[in-house]
């Protein structure tokens, strides 16, 4: 495989991460707006229309909806290039993840159809996001492994691999809190759409406690003797991303939940996760030599 060929997969992998990254963040301004409902209906728009029509009553919001639709065709075409640049590398170890990314984007779109069919039930936008969050990593290893061609380790029962097996898993369980805390509060993407029958504040407090055993993790990982140099360096890039998450989501919730900010809390959960990923591959897997 040439230098050029190398760069060129790199590069279509990475507006793959990035597209997957855009989408969540798409779908949190379709929600913000109160526009989750914007197209009544799945896969059509308006009755027969798969476009949003000048007579729909639910005006801008169906245009805003629509746009999130389109962009999962954007995100489509990224994978489907990614799939052919990684065939034309012959990089037999990238085929099962860029098929895994295809899977997901047909996965996300008919759950995005249910949960537009159901309403917008909250366990189904939750899953929505989760399902994004787990293409996010598989992205994040196909860049990665583009890069730096690698293979799994066998991560024994050292004290080094069991924490970075529960700093991965945390902050998994973080962002699933969160979601957690966002179905059950306002911004539901619509106004008669239900939400998550928990306490929001109970459950906001509960994931500020999640986050603070994650910071006190990390600090643990990083003084570690055994925790490589490498890693050390990204786990210094994922403690700062986490704080400025946690500050943005202590404004938000103490300002009543502003869109603009719980925008910015939805960007970083994917930037602190796809941060977390980086950590995590750094050591459960080790350069190997391709042919």
């Amino acid at each position: 495989m040439t230098e050029f060929a190398r760069k060129r997969l790199v590069a279509i992998l990475r507006v793959l991460l990035v597209f997957q990254t855009g989408i969540v963040i798409t779908g949190a301004i379709v929600r913000l707006t109160g526009s989750g409902l914007g197209c009544p209906t799945w896969p059509e728009c308006s009755g027969d229309s798969f476009t949003p029509v000048h007579e729909q009553i639910e005006g801008f919001n169906a245009w805003i909806e629509f746009g999130n639709r389109l962009l999962t065709f954007a995100l489509l075409l990224a994978c489907l290039l990614s799939i052919l640049a990684v065939l034309f590398s012959r990089r037999k170890d990238l085929r099962l993840l860029v098929l895994g990314q295809l899977a997901g984007i047909f996965g996300q779109a008919i759950l995005g159809g249910i949960t537009v069919l159901t309403g917008l039930n909250p366990w189904t936008v939750a899953g929505h996001f989760i399902l994004s969050i787990i293409l996010i990593a598989g992205a994040q290893s196909l860049l990665t492994k583009a890069k730096v061609p690698y293979e799994r380790k066998h991560l024994g029962k050292n004290t080094l691999h069991a924490i970075s097996r529960v700093h991965v898993l945390l902050t998994f369980i973080v962002i699933v809190a969160g979601t957690i805390v966002t179905g059950s509060g306002p911004h539901a993407g619509d106004v008669t759409s239900p939400r998550i029958n928990f306490d929001v504040r109970t459950a906001a407090w509960l994931h500020a406690d999640l986050v603070i055993a994650l910071l006190g993790l990390s600090v643990a990982y990083f003084i570690f003797a055994a925790t490589p140099e490498p890693t050390k360096r990204l786990l210094k890039f994922f403690f700062l991303a986490s704080l400025l998450q946690g500050a943005i989501g202590y404004i938000q919730y103490f300002m009543g939940l502003p869109e603009l900010v719980v925008a910015a809390h939805i960007l970083g959960s994917t930037l602190v996760w796809i941060s977390a990923w980086k950590v995590w591959l750094s050591v459960s897997r080790q350069p190997k030599k391709v042919d």
